[in-house]
């Protein structure tokens, strides 16, 4: 009998674990994948990210295998904006590991804290009891039938999890599939640690990072509804898109192309009820949305601080369990409501608000202000220090000062 059992070992299932493990908690950390194992998503680690692998002690070796992101050339449509020395408090903006090595630092995180892994193992079934979830059925990697039984079972599975399809977890704010994105990576190509292009007339973006081993990632969104006539021409539909931004498709072509080519078009947007009795969900299991923010790995991050409170609170009798589990879907929601409707205001190309584009020309040629705007703006330092009157006056004088 565990007190938790994780059904997903990635982004947000393995810190779970490590974090509960730390309290002494005894956890079973379940994935059908042997690691080190890649995954076709995004992985971009930003905003409060980096923080909390610091805090956790994993930064040292996130950093050892990829380089921090500290500079960006964004255009949002207006003109390329370059952004230098993204440091604070010694801490890179972003860092764009591969999943094989994110996903690996983790897990063995989870391990090293205490927590039981078990990789290849094949989840058959939930099992419940008096309307509870109470554990599951399975079979391990060398195809022993087990059951194992826990407190709590917690579904950290992805946005199709099998957890929340066996509980009928409910979906609220629901957004159908906005974007569909196609991925590669190249090698020797002149970029920026990070660039990021906007054409919201032709509803196409481009988000392009360094990446380990001296790589290019380069991403490009595309309305959902072109999914299927995109998949007839990959590569000339992708390269088209890069070569209607001045200079970058000649400097991305004038590398190789070292993968191929990777596609996802169900991207749903939604929050679910992430827990019930007997279980709770967590990361993309309970709240997903478009990509084009890339929020998915920081916001699991933070959730999981969320549910490893509730459910440590649970365990020890400081609160009743599902009152803790209630405020973890309090929190998540607070937490994550106006990044939320921000991203999906993004993946739909929303025009920006005419303050946006005169503090952007204010910044313009203005380095350290072009920094802490884009600090502000990532949660790097307090949003005050930037979007404050008096300094908005000075940018800006009576041009937007009022409305920005």
């Amino acid at each position: 009998m565990y007190d938790a059992l994780i059904v997903g070992a990635r982004c947000a299932g393995s810190p779970l674990a490590m974090l509960l493990a730390r309290r002494g908690a005894r956890v079973l950390l379940l994935d059908r994948a042997t690691f080190p194992s890649d995954i076709p998503h995004g992985h971009f680690v930003h905003r409060h990210g980096p923080r909390r692998l610091r805090e956790w002690g994993l930064l040292g070796h996130v950093a050892a295998r990829t380089p921090g992101v500290t500079s960006a050339i964004v255009d949002l449509g207006d003109f390329p904006l370059p952004i230098r020395e993204i440091v604070e408090h010694d801490l890179p903006w972003a860092y764009g590991p591969r999943r094989t090595t994110l996903d690996k630092i983790l897990v063995d995180a989870a391990a090293a804290s205490g927590a039981e892994v078990r990789d290849g193992f094949h989840v058959d079934e939930y099992i419940a009891d008096g309307g509870a979830v109470v554990g599951v059925r399975g079979r391990e990697a060398d195809g022993r039938q087990v059951e194992e039984r826990a407190t709590i079972t917690i579904g950290a599975d992805g946005r199709n999890s099998r957890l929340a399809r066996f509980v009928s977890a409910q979906t609220y704010n629901e957004v159908p599939p906005i974007l569909c994105y196609y991925f590669s990576y190249w090698q020797d190509v002149e970029a920026e640690n990070f660039e990021m292009y906007v054409r919201g007339e032709q509803r196409r973006i481009i988000f392009s990072f360094r990446t380990e081993d001296d790589l290019f990632a380069v991403f490009v969104g595309f309305p959902a509804d072109e999914f299927p006539q995109i998949r007839g021409d990959i590569e000339g539909t992708f390269m088209g898109v890069l070569d209607a931004i001045p200079g970058f498709g000649e400097r991305v072509r004038a590398g190789r192309r070292a993968d191929r080519f990777y596609g996802a078009a169900d991207l749903p947007n939604f929050y679910r009820k992430p827990y019930g009795h007997g279980w709770a969900l967590v990361g993309d299991a309970g709240l997903h949305k478009d990509p084009i923010l890339a929020l998915g790995i920081c916001d699991a991050f933070r959730d999981v601080e969320f549910l490893a409170d509730a459910i440590a609170d649970g365990l020890s009798g400081r609160a009743v369990l599902a009152a803790a589990l209630a405020e973890y879907e309090r929190r998540r929601n607070e937490a994550s409501a106006t990044d939320y409707a921000e991203n999906i205001a993004a993946a739909r190309f929303a025009p920006l608000p005419p303050q946006v584009l005169a503090i952007r020309a204010a910044v313009r040629d203005k380095p350290e202000d072009a920094a802490r705007l884009w600090k502000a703006r990532n949660g790097m330092i307090d949003p005050a220090e930037f979007f404050n009157p008096q300094n908005l006056q000075r940018l800006l004088g009576g041009r937007s000062a009022a409305s920005a």
